[in-house]
């Protein structure tokens, strides 16, 4: 039966039919006008002219590229005229929290950016933080330990008693430092120690810049101790104390927008694969991590990474 024919025998169908297409196109329309209201972050027509953006900055810091790629989106979007960063963290590899202090650095030249901490900004959750315009704290804050940490696992005594031994070939005489089947040596701890150094000097630097503070004067502060909020206020490494609401409203000074009324922007949610839903990001970065790398240089606090 053809086209025609089926419209003449069944019209009641047909229409039916028809209106149920265009249904699907209108609430198609619909849905997709809706999240992009609810996501403004990507699409500057519905954000308002006086939006600010919020990245949440939570857990231990394994990767980077999510904060990186919201950051890109608030600067980039005309619409959001300052940034404030929410950090609740102990910090994380020395990588991703490098990537992550730059790339506040890079907005902060574009629009003004503020940290808040919320209960933990420590280590690489502060050296993130130092990226920003102004940085807030709440009084009891846990921050500040400007310090690096690389740890290994020794297990030599247990496969001592289960018999296992292991044969290594290498091309240098360190190819396998940090080796968990046998002692570290001394040339070995020497060679560590003096990368350690190399990053603790970078944290350094980027404290005493960023703070403008000389390095005499970050040194003694910078041997991994913590510090409380109000302790780093008095001692200079943040700026104001104050919660979200206080860091949001010094966000809306600094564009120019005082005494109006903030729109509060978060990045669009990301897609999520079926391992993220199974462990979610944090564990599974975690896992890649202890796949790949036995042993990472941290800025963290308190770290508990093999």
């Amino acid at each position: 039966m053809n086209q025609g024919l089926f419209r003449q025998d069944h019209p009641y169908l047909f229409g039916l039919i028809v209106l149920g297409g265009m249904a699907m196109i209108f609430w198609a329309g619909v849905a997709f006008f809706i999240s992009r209201w609810l996501h403004p972050a990507t699409n500057e027509l519905f954000s308002s002219k006086n939006s600010i953006g919020v990245i949440d900055l939570q857990g231990v810091m394994l990767t980077s590229d999510q904060v990186l790629a919201d950051l890109a989106s608030f600067r980039n979007n005309r619409q959001i005229k300052a940034v404030v960063i929410r950090i609740d963290s102990p910090g994380g590899t020395v990588g991703a929290a490098q990537e992550v202090y730059q790339d506040i650095k890079r907005t902060a030249k574009v629009k003004p950016v503020v940290a808040s901490m919320a209960s933990v900004a420590a280590s690489g959750g502060y050296y993130a933080a130092l990226g920003a315009t102004r940085i807030f704290a709440n009084p009891g804050t846990m921050t500040g330990s400007i310090g690096v940490i690389l740890k290994f696992a020794n297990i030599e005594k247990i496969l001592d008693t289960i018999g296992y031994r292991a044969e290594v070939i290498k091309s240098g005489a360190n190819k396998d430092i940090g080796s968990f089947s046998r002692e570290m040596t001394d040339e070995e701890r020497q060679l560590l120690q003096g990368m350690i150094d190399n990053v603790h000097e970078q944290f350094i630097e980027a404290v005493a810049t960023s703070r403008k503070l000389s390095l005499e004067a970050v040194r003694p502060l910078a041997d991994g101790r913590i510090f409380t909020g109000g302790q780093a206020h008095e001692l200079g490494l943040v700026d104001q104390l104050g919660n979200l609401t206080d860091a949001v409203e010094q966000a809306m000074a600094l564009a120019g927008l005082a005494g109006e009324e903030p729109t509060l922007v978060y990045p669009e949610g990301k897609i999520f694969s079926f391992m993220d839903m199974l462990v979610g990001e944090q564990a599974k970065s975690l896992i890649r991590l202890m796949q790949g790398r036995p042993a990472t240089v941290m800025y963290q606090w308190n770290s508990s990474l093999p």
